[in-house]
């Protein structure tokens, strides 16, 4: 008998028979693992499933190969603190979203639950849509997909950078990227090395910024490409913006 404990963040729970579901979970020492849930259709079981909520995981399994099953306690529902914000929300189902596509099975991200657990607490403040972008950039490395926004690829002045290599990843200073400009992705402000003020627009450009390397780089060989969750959360951030422009 195969059998861990463990803590972990819901990341999505999909039904299965009549009253289970497969349950998707980022764990701290067990990277994204699944296991099936009993009697998860149950009104004292709904709230503990919820896309974001922290969760102490029991799995069990007679070989290690096979789905297994999870029991859980003291779940916390951590998307109730953002419930009554559209935007917020979005924010946390689009990173549940994009962990449960992108992470291999059972391969060990310490580092991503623990900025999960960052995540979840700074969508209580002001910066949190900034904090979010900064996520989604540690999520890109994590994967293999780290860009570089400290130094410009053409050895331009580090003072100016406000552009980004689609083909590199990499930052460009403004005098060597002009020339290019509808061909270079924008580099919003807060990322910048030598950050002055911020855009009205810098989330817009943020998400724009990563949004570009998700779908090309992490979910260009998906089947079904970059989630949902992530591209609703592109389009509220948008339809916002337009109303206090």
């Amino acid at each position: 008998m195969e059998h861990w404990t463990d803590q972990g963040i819901i990341l999505a729970a999909r039904g299965h028979g009549e009253s289970g579901a497969v349950v998707s979970v980022l764990t701290q020492n067990h990277g994204r693992h699944n296991g099936y849930v009993y009697g998860a259709k149950s009104s004292k079981m709904r709230g503990n499933l919820e896309p974001g909520t922290w969760i102490e995981v029991d799995w069990q399994s007679r070989v290690s190969d096979q789905l297994g099953n999870f029991k859980f306690e003291q779940g916390k529902n951590c998307a109730a603190r953002v419930m009554d914000d559209p935007l917020k929300l979005a924010a946390l189902l689009s990173a549940c979203a994009l962990c449960d596509a992108a992470l291999p099975e059972r391969e060990g991200h310490a580092g991503l639950y623990h900025g999960m657990m960052a995540l979840i607490d700074t969508l209580q403040t002001p910066v949190w849509a900034q904090a979010y972008i900064m996520w989604e950039l540690a999520f890109l490395k994590e994967l293999g997909f780290g860009l570089d926004l400290t130094r410009c690829v053409a050895n331009g002045d580090p003072r100016t950078l406000t552009y980004v290599s689609p083909k590199s990843g990499c930052a460009v200073s403004l005098k060597e990227g002009y020339s290019y400009k509808d061909k270079l992705l924008a580099l919003p402000e807060f990322l910048k090395p030598e950050p002055i003020g911020d855009g009205q627009d810098d989330i817009s450009k943020g998400l724009k910024l990563t949004g570009y390397f998700l779908q090309n780089w992490v979910f260009a060989h998906h089947s079904h490409g970059i989630p949902d969750a992530r591209m609703r959360l592109q389009s509220v951030v948008t339809k916002e913006l337009a109303k206090v422009a």
